[in-house]
């Protein structure tokens, strides 16, 4: 289960600590201008070593196509690319062989397969989304001629959360600070929190929130390829997700029936809804107003102090991680949220023509 997608599909590999990550796409339409900049750009944003709030592995995460594009566009054939892994420290891992990390893959993945790469995770490691991003940076290209625009951002890192709805922010300060959140102040006690638990040695989750504008009436199938179910699988395939939800989501537990329904209006002699508790979806089907979903983060499970744990002899030991973490995913999760929101919605999209 390497492969996401009906139509439009992206089929992911690679490791760690491997030679390299990459992905095959196919179903990709042809003549569709490859905007190899922008595409490097949304590497750029998923990349490690980025700020003082994510790990300090250094790759340049540069992309190389070597199929499926000639002159600058798409030929319609698959598109297969490569990204090198040039900044392995594997002997950091070598103390881990043997040791089955707390909420880890090490485990379930050993005693699935009979064997792991213990290096930074292998095939678990949430390097291989750089793949992911590339993949959803061409979905991206071809939803922004369909006029669809997706903005994701850091909602909540802990306790400390954006006081504003999305409809209030200012999206457009996304990319203005290193946590990735548009509200400033909020910001600045994100990072902070971030920077003192990560001198301590601990992590941090919180929420990833996207807005998906412009996608009209009719993209979703009934009724086990609903819009929403689509983007939950999508979502939840992320490293480190542990929840989802759309709309008023969770919130609209407390909402009777009356405050939680969306009543038609017509507006600008097209009809709409009066609000949108829906987040956009109704039936499984997008309903043209604005989508917007939040995808729940757990705080890394590698930290840099001493945990109790068990061995591959089943015997218990004292673990002290070391290596380059993350003490927050949030940041670098957000092009990973847009990225794969990309690539479903162009999916539904090719399958609603």
């Amino acid at each position: 289960m390497n492969t996401i997608g009906k139509l439009f599909t992206f089929t992911s590999f690679g490791e760690s600590h491997g030679k390299a990550v990459g992905g095959i796409i196919d179903g990709c339409p042809a003549g569709i201008s490859i905007d190899e900049e922008f595409i490097q750009n949304e590497l750029r944003r998923r990349r490690p070593g980025q700020s003082k709030i994510t790990t300090p592995r250094e790759e340049e995460d540069k992309v190389e196509f070597l199929s499926g594009i000639f002159e600058g566009k798409s030929t319609g054939t698959p598109i297969a690319f490569v990204i090198w892994n040039k900044n392995q420290e594997s002997k950091d891992y070598d103390h881990l062989k043997d040791i089955y990390r707390p909420s880890h893959a090490d485990y379930t993945y050993q005693q699935k397969y009979g064997i792991r790469d213990h290096r930074g995770g292998g095939r678990s490691s949430a390097r291989t989304t750089a793949g992911w991003v590339a993949a959803g940076a061409i979905a991206k290209l071809i939803l922004k001629q369909l006029g669809v625009e997706i903005t994701a951002y850091t909602s909540q890192v802990g306790h400390i959360a954006v006081k504003n709805s999305y409809e209030k922010l200012d999206l457009s300060q996304v990319e203005s600070n290193i946590v990735r959140c548009p509200e400033q102040e909020t910001a600045q006690e994100m990072i902070d929190y971030i920077n003192q638990l990560r001198s301590e040695g601990n992590s941090i989750g919180g929420t990833v929130s996207c807005v998906i504008k412009g996608v009209p009436v009719g993209w979703g199938e009934p009724v086990f390829g609903k819009l929403q179910a689509r983007l939950a699988a999508a979502m939840l395939s992320i490293n480190a997700t542990h929840g989802f939800d759309y709309g008023k989501g969770f919130e609209g537990i407390a909402m009777t029936g009356k405050e939680m329904n969306d009543p038609f209006v017509m507006k600008d002699g097209k009809v709409s809804t009066l609000t949108n508790h829906s987040g956009g979806i109704q039936g499984g089907i997008s309903n043209g107003q604005d989508i917007y979903f939040r995808v729940l983060f757990k705080a890394v499970s590698t930290i840099l102090q001493k945990q109790t744990t068990l061995d591959k002899d089943l015997k218990s030991v004292e673990l002290e991680a070391r290596g380059r973490h993350d003490p927050c995913v949030l940041p670098r999760a957000v092009p990973i949220v847009e990225a794969m929101a990309a690539i479903t919605l162009l999916d539904l999209y090719l399958m609603s023509k």
